[in-house]
């Protein structure tokens, strides 16, 4: 499943799929659970809770700040949810229940992209693994200190 392209993760979370899709679902959480440091916080006036369609904006820094605008692309309430920006990659998060908890898999997507090489000769690709692996870390603590 795992390309240059598509870079997934799972991890089992010690709580519901309702739980996990819930905090996913709110951008102000999003720093929270960010393992790649480069979510800063969610833009104002944006939504408190993602739905379909919804766009909401991020203050983000690699480096330098900037900001980003989202929009959410799949939702399936409890389930899955993804959004992307403007640079067209998709970050997704599937939810499965299971005994202990929820398996929750971390996507990245960039396999529609016209230049998705650029992803590779920049070396986003090599980073991103572990950046994953970091957001389902802190994603399983936040849930283990409740």
């Amino acid at each position: 499943m795992n390309s240059p392209y598509l870079i997934s993760r799972e991890r089992l979370v010690a709580a519901s799929p309702e739980s996990v899709f819930d905090l996913l679902a709110r951008p102000a959480m999003h720093s929270v659970i960010d393992g790649s440091g480069t979510v800063r916080d969610a833009q104002p006036n944006g939504p408190a809770r993602l739905a379909p369609g919804a766009k909401f904006g991020m203050d983000m820094k690699m480096g330098v700040p900037y900001k980003i605008l989202n929009t959410v692309t799949e939702f399936d309430e409890g389930r899955r949810i993804a959004w992307r920006h403007a640079g067209g990659h998709v970050w997704r998060y599937l939810l499965q229940a299971q005994d202990g908890g929820t398996l929750v898999t971390e996507q990245w997507d960039a396999r529609h992209l016209r230049h998705r090489v650029m992803y590779r000769v920049t070396g986003v690709t090599r980073r991103h693994p572990a950046s994953l692996e970091q957001t389902l870390e802190k994603l399983a603590d936040h849930f283990s200190t409740k």
